[in-house]
């Protein structure tokens, strides 16, 4: 029990130590990419790969404010979690047991939906894609290590230089220049709301970023953004 207690621990200071170098790496390797890059080199793809980390100035005003309005509208004002949000997932989980366990064993449920932008930074840098209650706790913890040691600025400019946003498309730099061939400094309001609509699904929105669907998500997100805070 010892043995696994300070294993626990020197688990938790690697994880505190990993956080603290982002307050200078505008351009950190995260778990999630390392996991796509092999993906990618193992189909012969890997020339495909766009990643390209700026500072906050280069990213411009426009994506930043979009993101937000798209992702996380309270993310300059919680502690990494919105509790409102994972009562709400965690109501679906339990919905999802009690349907399964009536139609006999089958694999777990998983615990999906809630996550802020602290949150899902926590999940691609350091874990795997799992949604299990375990991954679910260590992610929550390493969610507060980001928003204690780093201010909120820092949090989403490393979220915006680390996330994906396509296949093989991981930035906002590369994916301001992969669909819309400028740099991030340089996009419109609209073109920063189209940008956003892709990241709940990347992969797949990606493959038709001037579809309808985009289109008219984009024009949410564009009336949303106005009201946000930036921090």
């Amino acid at each position: 029990m010892g043995w696994t207690l300070l294993a626990l621990l020197a688990l938790q200071l690697a994880f505190a130590l990993r956080v603290a170098t982002l307050a200078w790496s505008d351009a950190p390797s995260t778990a999630f990419q390392r996991s796509e890059a092999w993906r990618l080199w193992r189909a012969g793809e890997l020339a495909r790969w766009r990643h390209e980390g700026v500072a906050a100035p280069a990213l411009g005003a426009q994506l930043p404010r979009a993101v937000i309005a798209a992702e996380d509208a309270g993310f300059a004002d919680h502690f990494g979690v919105e509790w409102d949000a994972v009562r709400q997932a965690w109501s679906r989980l339990q919905r999802q047991r009690q349907s399964r366990s009536d139609s006999g064993p089958v694999r777990p449920a998983r615990l999906a939906g809630g996550s802020t932008i602290t949150q899902q930074l926590a999940k691609n840098l350091l874990l795997s894609g799992e949604r299990t209650l375990a991954r679910k706790g260590q992610e929550l913890l390493i969610t507060w290590m980001l928003e204690a040691l780093l201010d909120k600025r820092r949090i989403l400019t490393v979220y915006l230089n680390s996330v994906e946003w396509g296949d093989g498309v991981f930035g906002a730099e590369a994916a301001a220049r992969h669909y819309l061939r400028k740099p991030a400094a340089r996009l419109t309001a609209a073109e920063a709301a189209r940008l956003a609509v892709l990241l709940p699904a990347p992969k797949r929105y990606g493959r038709r970023p001037d579809s309808a669907w985009v289109q008219a998500r984009a024009q949410t997100i564009l009336a949303r953004m106005p009201a946000v805070r930036v921090p």
